[in-house]
């Protein structure tokens, strides 16, 4: 009951963005059961140390062992959060803007990144929805299940540490914002006119001052 339990905690997002077995970015569910696993060990090892350090007939070589095992484990532990909170690509976020510009359609585009499981993708599934039918032409709205297997190398490629995580790209497909977990529709739409695109209106209407393919001026 108890892993069931932590297993449906660790389930609901914002949460890892490496989806697909674990070959995308960010940090996995694998991983996190890796670093459980350690902490325990950790903590139990420590409890086991503590217990039987002075008992009869324990030489300084055995303490020395438990010392020594309890800092393999605390080892092992940081090198694991560090592979998966550190080693994410330098090249990451240049990968994302071409491959938005390779599919830009001409128009502003919201990207949503998440999954079908967690509990804030599946808040923003409504609000993707009809912003995608009410905004039509206007904006264009995408959403990728990056915890489905075949899409875990787009995780990877826009550099995705949390889900969901929303992307904003203006006309040409150059990244102007990114957002990461639950965000409102009109928190979407007040960020868009910060960007200096205002769809409330009949027709896009770009940055004042700037191409409709630039964020707005400060």
């Amino acid at each position: 009951m108890e892993l069931i339990l932590l297993n449906s905690i660790l389930a609901q997002c914002p949460c890892s963005g490496g989806g697909g077995g674990g070959s995308g970015g960010g940090i996995n569910q694998a991983a996190v059961w890796v670093m459980l696993g350690l902490a325990v060990g950790v903590w139990q090892a420590v409890k086991w140390t503590k217990r039987t350090w002075n008992i009869q007939g324990t030489t300084n070589m055995w303490r020395f062992a438990k010392i020594g095992l309890i800092v393999a484990l605390v080892g092992a532990l940081g090198v694991v959060a560090g592979t998966q909170f550190m080693g994410q690509s330098t090249t990451a976020d240049q990968a994302a803007t071409a491959q938005a510009a390779a599919q830009s359609s001409g128009i502003p585009k919201l990207l949503d990144l998440g999954s079908k499981s967690c509990i804030p993708c599946k808040m923003m599934a409504p609000i993707l929805e009809g912003m995608k039918k009410d905004y039509a032409g206007k904006f264009e709205v995408e959403f990728i299940d990056v915890w489905v297997k075949e899409n875990a190398a787009k995780a990877k490629d826009f550099g995705i540490k949390l889900i969901p995580t929303q992307i904003f790209f203006d006309a040409s497909g150059k990244e102007l914002w990114r957002h990461e977990g639950y965000i409102s529709k009109e928190d979407i739409l007040a960020k868009w006119r910060e960007l200096g695109y205002d769809f409330s209106k009949a027709t896009v209407s770009g940055p004042d001052t700037q191409s409709a393919s630039s964020p707005a001026a400060n």
